[in-house]
């Protein structure tokens, strides 16, 4: 019998010698998951938008199957995909990939002799766990992208039409003398920032009043001249990353809209020392929920399909900046993509765009024989 590992995870660290549990299976299964977890943090993972997801995986089948892990069969992970897709008609292929990735690692984690689980439970309940997710019974990953065909850019009628309803709702509170009308100026002018910069949610959100940067290039902007970003996507194991985003003279109109917001409307949240750019009338951070709200009642407001988000902004950002004719790796920095193919994934040019193309395209080839149509 080989000594055991000290092992982050390790059965061993968790179950403590001699103790027997009155009611052990629920005891042992609670010590698994704790130890995925200690392996996981080990691997500098982010418990919140990381390990706790996936945990909540593993306990969800668990709670559907009724059985605990050294139970499951593959039938058990086809049952409960084929439940949650019955339930969820829209259940999107992205997101079972990432379910079943998630108990795919638990299942590697437990089976591993390393961590001991397979004998731990052998020896306490006669079974030991086993794999139940294999290339014949997983989604097979066969297109770069997998989101919804309903999530595109926004055309520059429609990012006008968001930005008007979002404006007018601010004159409506005002005009039936309600409260609410410097929140709604505040949500009006983050969801131009969201346009005018292209950034994330997670990005708007964690902006802070320093983070307001001047550009030596573009003085007529002041404190205008870009956004550093310090709560940018991050690569698995990783801290989040960081960058400047450069504000561009065709979206140097936001400039006049956030000096206005911090001369005018900020200060009436009274936010004391608060450091965050986008305040709430409590004092605090505005949320990634509070801004997703500012969307979809301006989304609600201009009548526009409900299958655009407030993602929907980035990829517009991305887009016009091609149309406007930035170069792509410029475009890549702009909005944080590792790679170039990712932006690709985000452009939606429009029609009127590519016939422009043609016509230089046309006009090289052909020169002066080229006549252009009436």
């Amino acid at each position: 019998m080989t000594e055991p590992t000290d092992l982050a995870g390790a059965a061993h660290l968790l179950l403590a010698q001699g103790v027997v549990h009155l009611d052990p299976e629920p005891a042992v299964f609670a010590a698994m998951l704790e130890g995925w977890a200690q392996q996981q943090r080990t691997r500098f993972l982010n418990y919140e938008s990381t390990i706790k997801p996936r945990l909540s995986v593993v306990r969800r089948l668990a709670d559907f199957s009724n059985q605990y892990p050294w139970q499951w069969q593959p039938a058990e992970a086809e049952a409960f995909f084929d439940f949650l897709r019955a339930r969820r008609p829209n259940f999107a292929v992205s997101t079972a990939r990432n379910y079943q990735n998630a108990l795919r690692m638990f299942c590697e984690y437990v089976t591993d002799e390393r961590y001991e689980w397979p004998r731990v439970c052998l020896d306490r309940f006669g079974r030991q766990p086993v794999q139940i997710l294999h290339e014949w019974n997983s989604i097979t990953h066969a297109s770069t992208y997998e989101g919804s065909p309903g999530r595109r850019p926004l055309s520059y009628d429609e990012v006008q039409m968001l930005f008007d309803a979002a404006d007018e709702q601010v004159e409506a509170i005002r005009m039936r003398g309600r409260k609410g009308a410097l929140a709604a100026l505040r949500d009006a002018v983050m969801l131009k920032a969201v346009y005018a910069y292209g950034l994330r949610r997670q990005e708007a959100c964690g902006l802070d009043l320093v983070d307001l940067r001047r550009n030596p290039k573009t003085p007529s902007y002041g404190r205008f001249g870009g956004v550093f970003v310090r709560f940018g996507k991050a690569s698995k194991g990783g801290p989040p990353k960081r960058r400047t985003v450069l504000t561009v003279p065709e979206m140097d109109w936001v400039v006049d809209v956030l000096a206005d917001y911090l001369s005018e409307v900020r200060g009436g949240f009274s936010p004391s020392k608060h450091p965050a750019l986008w305040v709430t009338e409590r004092r605090g951070r505005v949320s990634l929920r509070g801004l997703n709200g500012a969307f979809t009642r301006a989304r609600e407001l201009a009548e526009l399909p409900e299958e655009l988000d407030l993602h929907s902004l980035r990829h517009s950002y991305v887009t016009h900046l091609i149309e406007f004719g930035y170069p792509e790796r410029f475009v890549q920095e702009q909005v944080g993509h590792a790679y170039a193919s990712t932006t690709a994934i985000y452009t939606g040019v429009s029609d009127d765009y590519r016939n422009r193309l043609l016509e230089r395209a046309l006009k090289q080839r052909h020169g002066d024989l080229w006549e252009e149509p009436a």
